[in-house]
């Protein structure tokens, strides 16, 4: 944009306005100037002006035209059609850029140089320290799971240390931008602080040092009395309702709200924490806290559901905050629960009651974990059968608030994968020994210091089983899906693995599923000087995440024998029917389990509270008319109309065999 010196009469014009400027000459402005939207400013400094032609209608409908009105600007740009209006402090060393709206604020300024939280270092997990993860602005859950969680790799720190200094660096300047579109409103002070494109802060208490990742497709938004320092807020999240949180990151889609307070930590996509705490805390993708007296605390999670007053501890009173524990994906803590650190929570479990015998669950996933009469209860796989567990996982990819161009964090929701469905096999084959060391005739187990009945154990052995049977004939179905299937020689081609990766222990890197000799080979790469700089980073774990289904197929094949007993390449068409059959068998099964466990909903125990005031009969229609029949329940017909599609699909196939 050309600019150029103000004349004797718009001076003239400007200060009979109310306007000063400590030296005329350094205020540029670009044409066409209006001299009349411009009323008691202060001008300091070098300052450039762009156009006014925009009338904005703020709360109200009320119109005012684009300008300067009652505020001190120094060492600014000003972009086309800005409206900056009652500013009581100041605006100082910032590049406002088109379309911006600035009223009734208090300070925006920059202090020196800054990098906008980026580089802000995070004390996750050990409040101590030993596991901070420097942030910045395009951080995926990903590469803060490594750093988190690898430092006995000191190449791999080394490496990803550098290429986050080089990118933090990049990022520092003595100058803030507020960014085209954003709207600031009604706030106290704004102090290094970069606003991106269309951010919306209305009515925030108090910003320093930190990034609004905002863009058109994904605004974020600061309400009411919010308080954030040294923080970094990624596209389309939102931080709202008195929350405050410091030394932070906040991933995209997630919501802070509700005088939710946070220090120390990091939450990635699609989170929502209200009302509660959080300290130390590794957040992954939708970990979800939303009531009062509930403490999250140097703990890694993801996909969680943590019931009111839950809550942890992190020391035992000794050497201070330094236990910490893993509750794996899509774990949920009942209300009131407690665990006491050090522990870790299979996946998928259930923790009720006050957990304080440090567990390793995590070859045994979806399990309860239940305190009864004084001790704490273990119930394997029982999770793989409950309406909860399987309504979680079709909603959370439909609850992606996501709308950014790019996602920065690599989400996997399948409920079954290598992942859950190896602990599942090491599971089944831990029940096993449990049996042959406590003794068949036992009637409890124990098992780190959790009991587990011997119903509960064969139970458990049942329903992996079952998951296990799922899965790999799911798996070997779809292999088979639509191709032509001449005669046994077709099957086996067709089976034969397409991707050498694959085989062997697979992990979860923080909602990423991929193999461990994956993962083992990114890191090397990194920590050797192979992969330089943080795109290429994230270009390799985005092709793991998009190999997947060929990677899942080759981990199939891996186990096949060990599951069916019989080498994937002497398959006949024979096995496949009797692999469909037991697929089948599985999948109804299973379903069958959830809908009974549906049932349970529309029990006379549940139509307790309603019909208050009338007969059985009232109370039965009341209860009808508030949440509906059994049968026409949109999750039972769906339900009902997966086993009719699984079971057609399973027929399928067989009839391509003949």
């Amino acid at each position: 944009m050309t600019y150029r010196e103000l004349n004797a009469a718009e001076i003239a014009a400007l200060e009979s306005q109310g306007c000063t400027a400590g030296d005329w000459s350094l205020v540029r402005v670009a044409d066409p100037f209006v001299t009349s939207n411009y009323k008691n400013v202060t001008f300091s400094g070098n300052v450039r002006l762009g156009t006014t032609d925009k009338v904005f209608i703020r709360s109200g409908c009320i119109p005012l035209r684009s300008g300067i009105y009652n505020a001190l600007i120094h060492n600014c740009t000003v972009g086309n059609d800005v409206l900056i209006n009652k500013v009581t402090n100041y605006i100082v060393d910032y590049d406002i850029e088109d379309d911006v709206l600035i009223e009734n604020a208090g300070r925006i300024a920059m202090n020196g140089e800054s990098a906008f939280g980026n580089g802000v270092e995070v004390s996750v997990l050990n409040e101590t320290g030993g596991r901070e993860v420097p942030i910045y602005d395009t951080l995926s859950a990903q590469v803060a799971y490594l750093i988190a969680m690898y430092r006995h790799d000191t190449a791999l720190m080394q490496g990803l240390h550098g290429m986050i200094r080089r990118y933090v660096d990049a990022r520092r300047s003595t100058r803030g931008r507020v960014c085209s579109g954003a709207r600031i409103i009604n706030v106290g002070s704004i102090n290094n602080v970069y606003i991106g494109p269309c951010a919306v802060i209305d009515g925030a208490s108090r910003l320093t040092n930190g990034s609004l990742m905002s863009e058109p497709e994904a605004p974020i938004f600061v309400g009411a009395n919010v308080l954030a320092k040294d923080f970094i807020m990624a596209a389309g999240s939102t931080m709202d309702e008195g929350a405050v949180a410091a030394h932070a990151f906040i991933g995209q889609g997630t919501q802070l709200t509700r005088l939710f307070s946070a220090h120390d930590s990091l939450f990635f996509a699609n989170c929502i924490c209200e009302n509660g705490e959080a300290a130390a805390v590794f957040g992954g993708p939708y970990t979800v806290t939303m009531h009062k007296s509930s403490l999250l605390i140097a703990g890694m999670f993801s996909f969680l559901n943590a019931g009111s007053g839950s809550n942890q501890s992190n020391h035992m009173y000794k050497l201070g905050p330094i236990h910490q524990g893993v509750v794996e994906r899509g774990s949920k803590t009942t209300s009131d629960s407690y665990i006491l650190w050090p522990a870790r929570i299979g996946a998928f479990s259930l923790v009720m009651g006050r957990l304080v015998c440090h567990p390793d669950t995590s070859r045994l996933p979806f399990s309860y974990l239940i305190e009864k009469g004084g001790r704490f209860h273990l119930v394997p796989g029982v999770n793989l059968k409950s309406v909860g567990t399987i309504r979680d996982a079709m909603k959370w990819p439909k609850r992606d608030r996501r709308t950014a161009a790019r996602k920065l964090d690599l989400i996997n929701f399948n409920l079954l994968s290598p992942y859950t469905v190896s602990k599942m096999m090491d599971g089944a084959e831990l029940l096993e020994t449990l049996r042959l060391t406590g003794g068949p005739t036992s009637e409890v187990y124990s098992y780190q210091g959790l009991s587990l009945t011997a119903r509960a154990l064969d139970k458990g052995k049942m329903y992996y089983s079952l998951a296990i049977d799922k899965f790999m004939g799911n798996s070997v179905i779809k292999r088979l899906e639509g191709a032509p299937l001449q005669d046994d020689e077709d099957i086996r081609r067709r089976l034969r693995p397409t991707a050498e990766a694959g085989a062997g222990e697979w992990v979860d890197i923080c909602g990423l599923l991929a193999p461990k000799s994956e993962i083992k080979r990114l890191t090397a790469d990194i920590g050797s000087g192979a992969v330089t700089s943080l795109d290429e980073v994230d270009s390799r774990l985005r092709q793991l995440h998009t190999d997947y289904y060929d990677m899942e197929w080759t981990w199939v094949a891996d186990n096949f024998t060990r599951w069916y007993h019989k080498p994937l390449d002497s398959l006949t068409a024979d096995d496949i029917r009797a692999i469909v059959d037991r697929w089948t068998e599985s999948v109804v099964t299973l379903d069958r389990m959830v809908y009974d466990d549906a049932r349970k909903e529309f029990s006379a125990i549940s139509r307790i509270g309603f019909g208050v005031d009338g007969s059985d009969g009232r109370t039965r229609l009341d209860f009808e008319n508030v949440r509906g029949e059994f049968e026409k329940d949109p999750f039972v017909t769906m339900v009902m109309h997966h086993i009719e599609a699984k079971t057609a699909l399973g027929l399928e196939l067989k009839s391509r065999l003949r």
